[in-house]
């Protein structure tokens, strides 16, 4: 198989794309609409991370990542990256939930105003941005599905495989959530938890990395027993894998660290702001 095909073998499934081409659609004509009223809150950086994570889950599920899913456990992992690491926190940068009401067609609006009315969503939403549950769900599930049983379960069924993605996506929403705390979120607790929040993450990233690239033995069998692209030997290739997640997941924890740490660390803009103000004449 020539190394081409690491590019050019693109499998698109078209009602994914079709559902991510409308949820593209119905937050970018919400993000319009409030733009007019809070231009401050919704400048252009927003509408392009959240199509950036509209497009990262767009490249996990019909790129090669997802071709060769199935017989490189390097190519599946950079796949498990695309949809915990780099599409979450895109979309939650994009402060997705104004726009996306914003967005809908006034019908929907009105069948869910008496939802809202109930105060339902506002106690689900709260509850499952809460530091602890974000990053017990989150982590969970990241070493969960990556236990020897559960994976090869995951592989030898296309459903069960879907809602393992579907897990590290909506769980990886969670865990960012707080990170960025997008509008109308408001942050609670002090900021600085989320520096052992990030860190903690960081360390069962490295644990489980560490596992792939140092276990000595193929934990996934199911590698062994399909054609080898490329010629890559199984157990090279998960120590391939375990390096990848290695780099890349530190690195993804670890920046949003030092940008909290910088952040908590300077002077407050309010407090520069307030000095002059209150001492100009009236």
């Amino acid at each position: 198989m020539s190394a081409d095909a690491l590019i050019t073998r693109w499998d698109i499934p078209w009602a994914v794309t079709a559902a991510l081409v409308l949820t593209a659609a119905i937050y970018v004509r919400g993000w319009i609409r409030i733009r007019r009223t809070r231009p401050a809150l919704f400048p252009d950086w927003r509408l392009a991370t959240f199509l950036g994570g509209i497009l990262a889950i767009f490249v996990a599920v019909s790129s090669p990542l997802d071709t060769f899913s199935e017989s490189l456990l390097f190519m599946h992992m950079a796949q498990h990256f695309f949809l915990m690491s780099l599409a979450p926190p895109l979309i939650v940068l994009g402060a997705p939930v104004v726009p996306m009401l914003r967005g809908l067609p006034r019908p929907v609006i009105r069948w869910l105003r008496p939802l809202f009315a109930t105060g339902l969503f506002h106690h689900i939403g709260d509850f499952l941005t809460r530091k602890r549950v974000a990053w017990l769900a989150m982590n969970v599930a990241y070493l969960g599905w990556h236990i020897p049983k559960a994976y090869e379960f995951a592989l030898a069924s296309e459903n069960w495989h879907n809602c393992e993605h579907a897990c590290f996506f909506f769980t990886s929403l969670m865990f960012w959530w707080p990170v960025f705390a997008p509008w109308p979120f408001r942050q609670r607790g002090s900021r600085w938890v989320l520096l052992p929040y990030l860190l903690l993450a960081d360390v069962v990233n490295t644990g489980l990395s560490a596992f792939l690239c140092f276990s000595g033995r193929l934990l996934y069998p199911s590698y062994a027993a399909v054609p080898r692209p490329f010629g890559l030997n199984p157990l090279t290739d998960q120590v391939a894998a375990g390096a990848f997640m290695w780099v890349m997941g530190t690195m993804v924890f670890l920046i949003p660290a030092m940008g909290v740490t910088l952040q908590l660390l300077s002077p407050r803009r309010g407090r520069m702001a307030v000095q002059p103000a209150m001492a100009a004449p009236r």
